[in-house]
């Protein structure tokens, strides 16, 4: 049911009008001066507004200057219900902006095919309005065809969110809002288990992409993500999320990949930590976060041990000592939270 608002000082004609709307099944409100019509106008949105123009307080040509001037309400169809008839006052009132104007007294018949007539075209832009913002947002995300377009419209368009060392982008339980890509440093994903103990799920560095529970209504995350370092990362909103895959098919498949593929890390993580050996367990994260936060296994990787604890599932103080065991042997240097591979072979072939 549209909402019609008619502004009139005159209160037979207020009611009369009102009542004859109301038999052709419009949803009417009425306002006795100018100045409680604008307001009215502001707090309910109505489809169209029937205003007279000599009225105390605020005359109507001032009331639709203030809708006019308002982002909310100057597309609401208005139209001019007045007794001044000379081509100046009507010109004036087309002028302002009016979508009509009709003089006193008015036929109801006229009256209702000018409702009638103003309502469908205000529906008809909007409708046509609403066709161009959803080309132009396909067309926005036309070209995201893959992981890196993907990537490179974080960059050019999500927000930025800086974080220092410790900082929680998110907490398990929380209401899925955003994905997020990292622009600079680095961040883990983990856990409290029942004896809160820390497991690290994953490690994210530069230039890769999580959060991608956002994609599904009303999920919750499943961890707390913090920052490791200083990190910088760019974001988008789930609803700008679910519109860009919305629109781009074959990026979805590579999402859904991209999800699967950290699957796969965390169930190899959670079976080696239920079997491998406080070594293998132990040379195996050292791996993993090598090829995640190096360029190449030789390079240092700064990282700390409650950190590496936490990913290989085994006690600081047991990591620790198979640390400096793998030091001694000459497969690994440490220097401070530095380790560094020097035996690649050895090391992979820990079991």
């Amino acid at each position: 049911m549209k909402t019609i608002l008619i502004i009139e000082d005159d209160t037979v004609l207020r009611e009369t009008t009102a009542e004859i709307l109301e038999l052709e099944n419009y949803k009417v409100v009425t306002a006795a001066n100018g100045k409680r019509g604008a307001e009215l106008a502001k707090i309910l949105m109505p489809d169209l507004v029937v205003c007279d123009i000599m009225m105390p307080e605020l005359d109507g040509y001032d009331v639709l200057k203030i809708l006019s001037e308002d982002e909310k309400t100057k597309r609401i169809p208005f139209i001019f219900m007045s007794a001044k008839t000379e081509i100046k006052d009507v010109r004036k009132g087309m002028d302002l902006g009016a979508d009509d104007y009709l003089t006193k007294p008015v036929n109801d018949e006229l009256l209702i095919s000018a409702i009638e007539s103003r309502l469908a075209k205000s529906a008809l832009l909007q409708e046509e309005e609403t066709n161009i913002e959803t080309s132009n947002e396909a067309s926005e995300f036309k070209n995201i065809e893959n992981i890196d377009d993907l990537k490179n419209y974080f960059c050019d368009f999500g927000i930025s969110k800086v974080l220092k060392k410790g900082e929680v982008v998110y907490r398990e339980g929380e209401f899925c809002n955003n994905v997020f890509l990292v622009y600079k440093g680095s961040v883990k994903s983990s856990k409290i288990d029942e004896f809160g103990k820390e497991l690290i799920i994953n490690v994210y560095k530069d230039d890769d992409l999580f959060g991608f529970s956002s994609i599904i209504e009303n999920a919750h995350y499943f961890e707390t993500t913090t920052a490791m370092e200083k990190a910088e990362l760019m974001y988008v909103t789930k609803n700008t999320m679910q519109k860009i895959i919305e629109n781009n098919y074959k990026l979805s498949l590579e999402i859904f990949q991209l999800i699967n593929d950290n699957l796969i890390e965390v169930k190899e993580q959670l079976l080696q930590m239920a079997y491998g050996s406080m070594r293998r367990k132990t040379a195996s994260t050292i791996l993993k976060f090598a090829q995640k936060m190096t360029r190449k296994p030789s390079d240092n990787i700064n990282i700390s041990r409650r950190d590496l604890a936490g990913v290989a599932g085994i006690a600081t103080e047991s990591l620790i000592r198979t640390l400096t065991d793998l030091k001694k042997e000459g497969i690994i240097e440490i220097e401070g939270r530095n380790i560094r591979i020097v035996d690649l072979n050895a090391l992979e072939s820990i079991n």
